[in-house]
Protein backbone atom coordinates (compact mmCIF):
# COMPACT_ATOMS: atom_id res chain seq x y z
CA UNK A 1 0.00 0.00 0.00
CA UNK A 2 1.46 3.44 -1.18
CA UNK A 3 1.94 5.55 2.12
CA UNK A 4 4.25 8.18 1.30
CA UNK A 5 4.49 10.13 -2.18
CA UNK A 6 7.82 11.30 -3.26
CA UNK A 7 8.16 14.88 -5.01
CA UNK A 8 11.16 15.79 -7.35
CA UNK A 9 11.07 19.51 -7.40
CA UNK A 10 12.14 21.27 -10.87
CA UNK A 11 9.27 21.09 -13.39
CA UNK A 12 7.27 19.08 -10.90
CA UNK A 13 6.87 21.37 -7.68
CA UNK A 14 7.92 23.93 -9.67
CA UNK A 15 8.96 25.54 -13.36
CA UNK A 16 12.20 25.29 -14.12
CA UNK A 17 13.27 27.43 -17.21
CA UNK A 18 16.50 28.22 -17.93
CA UNK A 19 15.49 30.51 -21.29
CA UNK A 20 12.90 32.32 -19.70
CA UNK A 21 15.45 33.20 -16.57
CA UNK A 22 18.31 33.98 -19.59
CA UNK A 23 15.25 36.74 -20.77
CA UNK A 24 14.78 38.35 -17.39
CA UNK A 25 18.28 39.51 -18.07
CA UNK A 26 19.68 42.59 -20.09
CA UNK A 27 21.60 41.01 -22.11
CA UNK A 28 21.94 40.82 -25.84
CA UNK A 29 20.26 38.27 -27.61
CA UNK A 30 23.29 36.90 -29.25
CA UNK A 31 24.45 36.10 -25.51
CA UNK A 32 21.41 34.10 -24.63
CA UNK A 33 22.42 30.81 -26.03
CA UNK A 34 26.38 31.26 -24.78
CA UNK A 35 24.75 32.00 -21.27
CA UNK A 36 22.29 28.59 -21.32
CA UNK A 37 25.43 26.63 -22.72
CA UNK A 38 28.01 27.40 -20.33
CA UNK A 39 25.80 28.15 -17.20
CA UNK A 40 22.71 25.67 -17.40
CA UNK A 41 24.58 23.20 -19.29
CA UNK A 42 27.75 23.13 -18.36
CA UNK A 43 30.03 20.72 -15.95
CA UNK A 44 29.44 23.05 -13.16
CA UNK A 45 26.15 23.31 -12.75
CA UNK A 46 26.20 18.83 -12.33
CA UNK A 47 28.93 19.65 -9.47
CA UNK A 48 27.08 22.40 -7.74
CA UNK A 49 23.86 19.84 -7.66
CA UNK A 50 26.43 17.20 -6.54
CA UNK A 51 27.77 19.33 -3.57
CA UNK A 52 31.31 19.06 -5.36
CA UNK A 53 31.90 22.31 -5.50
CA UNK A 54 31.40 25.90 -4.63
CA UNK A 55 29.50 28.45 -6.20
CA UNK A 56 32.28 30.60 -6.13
CA UNK A 57 34.33 28.73 -8.51
CA UNK A 58 31.84 27.71 -10.41
CA UNK A 59 31.05 30.92 -11.20
CA UNK A 60 34.65 31.86 -12.12
CA UNK A 61 34.69 28.86 -14.36
CA UNK A 62 31.82 29.70 -15.86
CA UNK A 63 32.78 33.02 -16.45
CA UNK A 64 36.24 32.44 -17.74
CA UNK A 65 34.41 30.21 -20.74
CA UNK A 66 32.29 33.96 -21.37
CA UNK A 67 33.17 37.68 -22.73
CA UNK A 68 33.71 40.21 -19.49
CA UNK A 69 30.61 41.77 -20.50
CA UNK A 70 28.59 38.62 -18.88
CA UNK A 71 29.81 37.86 -15.58
CA UNK A 72 27.30 40.35 -13.63
CA UNK A 73 24.97 37.48 -15.57
CA UNK A 74 26.23 34.38 -14.34
CA UNK A 75 26.46 35.28 -11.09
CA UNK A 76 22.52 36.55 -11.65
CA UNK A 77 21.68 33.64 -12.94
CA UNK A 78 23.36 31.01 -10.47
CA UNK A 79 20.50 32.26 -7.93
CA UNK A 80 17.55 31.98 -10.90
CA UNK A 81 15.09 31.77 -8.29
CA UNK A 82 15.56 35.76 -7.19
CA UNK A 83 14.56 35.96 -11.53
CA UNK A 84 11.96 33.63 -11.50
CA UNK A 85 9.85 31.18 -9.24
CA UNK A 86 6.80 30.10 -11.00
CA UNK A 87 4.71 27.13 -9.30
CA UNK A 88 3.54 24.26 -11.34
CA UNK A 89 -0.04 24.71 -11.70
CA UNK A 90 -2.48 22.33 -9.26
CA UNK A 91 0.36 21.21 -7.11
CA UNK A 92 -0.39 23.10 -4.22
CA UNK A 93 -3.79 21.59 -4.17
CA UNK A 94 -3.00 18.26 -4.99
CA UNK A 95 -0.60 18.09 -2.18
CA UNK A 96 -2.99 19.71 0.63
CA UNK A 97 -5.22 16.76 -0.59
CA UNK A 98 -2.60 14.10 -0.47
CA UNK A 99 -1.64 15.23 3.47
CA UNK A 100 -5.47 15.27 4.23
CA UNK A 101 -5.29 11.33 3.01
CA UNK A 102 -2.69 10.74 5.65
CA UNK A 103 0.37 10.61 3.23
CA UNK A 104 3.68 10.92 4.01
CA UNK A 105 4.80 13.99 1.70
CA UNK A 106 9.38 14.20 0.52
CA UNK A 107 11.51 16.04 -1.59
CA UNK A 108 14.07 14.21 -3.48
CA UNK A 109 15.98 16.91 -5.58
CA UNK A 110 19.13 17.25 -7.39
CA UNK A 111 19.68 20.99 -6.30
CA UNK A 112 22.69 23.09 -4.83
CA UNK A 113 22.94 23.62 -1.04
CA UNK A 114 21.05 26.88 -1.74
CA UNK A 115 17.48 25.07 -1.68
CA UNK A 116 16.64 26.53 1.69
CA UNK A 117 16.58 29.92 0.83
CA UNK A 118 14.09 29.54 -1.18
CA UNK A 119 11.77 26.47 -0.67
CA UNK A 120 9.45 27.94 1.73
CA UNK A 121 8.62 29.87 -1.53
CA UNK A 122 7.02 27.22 -3.30
CA UNK A 123 3.60 26.80 -2.72
CA UNK A 124 2.65 23.25 -0.89
CA UNK A 125 6.20 23.48 0.92
CA UNK A 126 4.88 23.06 4.34
CA UNK A 127 3.08 19.94 3.47
CA UNK A 128 6.77 18.49 3.25
CA UNK A 129 7.78 16.04 5.96
CA UNK A 130 10.99 15.80 4.75
CA UNK A 131 13.57 16.39 1.87
CA UNK A 132 16.87 15.05 0.82
CA UNK A 133 18.98 17.78 -1.05
CA UNK A 134 21.89 16.10 -3.85
CA UNK A 135 24.06 18.58 -2.71
CA UNK A 136 23.94 17.61 0.98
CA UNK A 137 24.66 14.03 0.37
CA UNK A 138 27.46 14.27 -2.45
CA UNK A 139 24.65 12.18 -4.47
CA UNK A 140 22.76 12.68 -7.82
CA UNK A 141 19.11 11.14 -9.28
CA UNK A 142 19.17 8.14 -10.54
CA UNK A 143 22.33 6.77 -8.31
CA UNK A 144 20.91 3.82 -6.21
CA UNK A 145 22.58 5.75 -2.79
CA UNK A 146 20.14 8.83 -3.11
CA UNK A 147 17.16 6.46 -2.80
CA UNK A 148 18.63 4.54 -0.50
CA UNK A 149 19.56 7.58 1.69
CA UNK A 150 15.67 8.55 1.47
CA UNK A 151 14.70 5.63 2.77
CA UNK A 152 17.37 4.96 5.87
CA UNK A 153 17.05 8.96 7.10
CA UNK A 154 13.26 8.67 7.00
CA UNK A 155 12.53 5.12 7.82
CA UNK A 156 10.58 4.54 4.68
CA UNK A 157 9.90 1.52 2.96
CA UNK A 158 10.17 1.49 -0.48
CA UNK A 159 7.59 -0.84 -1.55
CA UNK A 160 5.56 2.31 0.50
CA UNK A 161 6.65 4.82 -1.54
CA UNK A 162 5.68 6.68 -5.20
CA UNK A 163 7.95 8.85 -6.72
CA UNK A 164 6.95 11.98 -9.31
CA UNK A 165 9.90 12.94 -11.39
CA UNK A 166 10.09 15.14 -14.90
CA UNK A 167 12.46 12.22 -16.07
CA UNK A 168 12.56 8.80 -16.92
CA UNK A 169 15.88 8.16 -16.00
CA UNK A 170 14.89 9.08 -12.34
CA UNK A 171 12.06 7.46 -12.20
CA UNK A 172 14.03 3.98 -13.69
CA UNK A 173 16.60 4.84 -11.11
CA UNK A 174 13.38 4.74 -8.06
CA UNK A 175 12.34 1.54 -9.57
CA UNK A 176 15.33 -0.40 -9.69
CA UNK A 177 15.48 0.73 -5.97
CA UNK A 178 12.45 -0.78 -5.39
CA UNK A 179 9.97 2.17 -5.07
CA UNK A 180 7.04 2.72 -8.00
CA UNK A 181 6.58 6.44 -9.58
CA UNK A 182 5.60 7.92 -12.72
CA UNK A 183 7.27 10.36 -15.54
CA UNK A 184 5.60 14.03 -14.73
CA UNK A 185 4.63 15.88 -17.91
CA UNK A 186 2.79 18.93 -16.06
CA UNK A 187 -0.12 17.28 -16.60
CA UNK A 188 -2.23 16.62 -13.35
CA UNK A 189 -5.15 15.07 -14.65
CA UNK A 190 -2.81 12.50 -15.32
CA UNK A 191 -0.81 12.37 -12.61
CA UNK A 192 -3.85 12.12 -10.27
CA UNK A 193 -4.76 8.97 -12.30
CA UNK A 194 -1.80 7.40 -12.16
CA UNK A 195 -2.14 7.96 -7.94
CA UNK A 196 -5.13 7.00 -7.82
CA UNK A 197 -4.10 3.54 -10.03
CA UNK A 198 -1.01 3.18 -7.43
CA UNK A 199 -3.72 2.74 -4.68
CA UNK A 200 -4.14 6.44 -3.24
CA UNK A 201 -7.66 7.28 -3.26
CA UNK A 202 -7.06 11.17 -4.74
CA UNK A 203 -9.81 12.74 -6.81
CA UNK A 204 -9.44 12.11 -10.64
CA UNK A 205 -11.28 13.96 -13.57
Amino acid sequence: MIRQIVFDMGNVLIHYRPQRYVRCLDVAEEDRPLLLREVFGSVEWIRLDRGSIGQEEAAAAMAARLPRRLEGAVQALLEWWKLELSPMEGMEALLGELKGLGCGLYLLSNATARLPEYFDRIPGSRYFDGRIVSADWRLLKPQHEIYETLFREYGLRPGECFFVDDLNINIEGALCAGMAGTVFDGDMARLRRELHAAGVPVATV
